[in-house]
């Protein structure tokens, strides 16, 4: 069996948490509670292309939020 976040003929979803945290995603396995998909159906590169684009900050919201960044 392949890993299914390695896959590249398979779909995926691009999830976010309250933290602001990415992941990717495979499409066939349910999203666990407290991520919600941002971005998909999609292939695997298109998915991480765009995690690239637009999680720019690494850092959990809680953080920015308690350094008074948001």
């Amino acid at each position: 069996m392949t890993n299914p976040f390695e896959d590249d003929e398979a779909t995926y979803f691009v999830l976010v948490n309250q933290e602001n945290q990415h992941s990717l995603w495979p499409a066939s396995i349910e999203a666990p509670a407290g991520w919600t998909a941002t971005h998909g159906p999609a292939g695997r590169q298109d998915c991480l292309e765009h995690i690239e684009k637009t999680w720019t900050d690494m850092r959990p919201a809680g953080l920015v939020a308690a350094l008074g960044e948001l």
